[in-house]
Order: structure tokens, then C-alpha cells, then sequence
């Protein structure tokens, strides 16, 4: 589980931007549920949830793990386990604590950098989109969105399940074409709190003993 989640942080879920296509597929209803929930995470000064990240392959998830995720504006921070992976509007820091290392990077301007939410900016250029009706996850009556690459980017589609009358994302299964699937159900949201100044801030000393490779 933890190579899983190591490959996760650093870009297993980092989908390539592949250019509009005249082919492109959007459908009216899915765009606008995608469109009201991304204003709706737009409008907030800062959103907090905690959530479960699962993997395995042929559609079954073998295993869960929890995760926190914090954002404001474009930066982020992230946790699963033992890694934490802050974004501060200008740089990565993938930090592993097991292994006592730092990743530092630029994000690729040509991608987007991982995040629970990152699919309802990409989806306007990238894939196809489709109303999937309604499912009950976890209780809440969602609306289904199934996105389909319009190139290859090693998927084969996603699913995303959408709170309508919250305006907040439910679950997101991310299916690729090597049959592994990547699975994250979101709860316990917060909006607008007051947070720690240096929330979004990688601070070295706190990793002296640390390996520290800057990309």
C-alpha cells in the first residue's frame, strides 16, 4: 500500500493536459453540476475534508487509507499515511517521512498537480463528459459524471459523484487502462477557517535530517 500511495503523491494522479478536441463531448447537465460545485469551492476562502484513499486492481478496491486535504486559492496541502505533499503557489514538496526525504519541483505548466477536486478544471479540455443518472454513495444521493479521456493519458474513464444541492464533490474513482483503480470518498468538509499562517509553507528546518532533492 505504501508504494501505492508514494506513486499517488507524486503524480498518479497527474493527468497530462491533452488540448481541446473538435470531437469533444460535453453534456449540458454534467457540465452544469461541474460547473456549480467548482464555483461553489471558488467562492470559499479556504475548504477542509478528510478522506478515505483506496486502490486495487479489476474495479476492487483491496485496501483503504485515510487523508486529510487543505486548500486556499492554488495552494494545498495534502496528507495520506505518512506522506504530505504541500503546494505553496510556486513549488512542490513531496515529503516522505518513513523514508526521511524531501521531493522539491516546479508543477508542469503542460499538467495539473494532484488534488481531490482537480478534475473540474481539467475536464473542459480533456474529456468527454457524460450524465450518469442518479447513485446512493455513502448515503447521499449523488449525481453521477463519467469523464472519458478524448486522448490517452493511461485512463479509461472516471467517475465522479457529485452532491447537487451541497454543491460538493462525494467520491472520485479514477479506473486506468492497466485495469488498476484509484478510489477517494470525501467527508467531513469545512469551509472558511481560520487558518495557521504557515499552513501552506515548507519549513527546512523542521527537516535538517532529512534528504532533500530539489528537481
Amino acid at each position: 500500500m505504501k508504494s501505492v500511495i508514494s506513486k499517488i503523491i507524486l503524480g498518479g494522479f497527474v493527468v497530462g493536459a491533452v488540448g481541446l478536441s473538435s470531437a469533444q463531448k460535453i453534456d449540458a447537465k454534467a457540465k452544469k453540476i461541474l460547473d456549480d460545485i467548482t464555483a461553489n469551492y471558488n467562492s470559499k476562502k479556504n475548504t477542509y475534508f478528510k478522506f478515505s484513499f483506496g486502490s486495487g486492481i479489476n474495479g476492487q478496491v483491496a485496501k483503504t487509507e485515510p487523508g486529510i486535504y487543505y486548500s486556499a486559492g492554488d495552494k494545498y496541502k495534502l496528507k495520506i499515511m505518512d506522506t504530505e505533499q504541500i503546494f505553496d503557489g510556486s513549488k512542490i514538496y513531496n515529503i516522505n517521512a518513513d523514508d526521511m526525504e524531501v521531493t522539491i519541483a516546479k508543477p508542469n505548466g503542460s499538467s495539473t498537480m494532484f488534488s481531490p477536486i482537480n478534475y473540474l478544471s481539467t475536464y473542459r479540455n480533456d474529456y468527454n463528459v457524460a450524465y450518469g443518472g442518479k447513485k446512493t454513495v455513502n448515503g447521499v444521493s449523488a449525481d453521477l459524471i463519467k469523464l472519458t479521456p478524448v486522448k490517452a493519458n493511461g485512463l479509461s474513464y472516471v467517475y465522479l459523484f457529485v452532491d447537487s444541492a451541497k454543491k460538493q464533490m462525494v467520491k472520485l474513482e479514477q479506473h486506468g487502462t492497466n485495469k488498476d483503480v484509484a478510489v477517494i470518498a470525501i467527508k467531513e468538509y469545512k469551509e472558511n477557517q481560520e487558518l495557521d499562517p504557515n499552513m501552506f509553507v515548507f519549513d527546512k528546518n523542521k527537516f535538517k535530517n532529512y534528504v532533500v532533492t530539489e528537481l
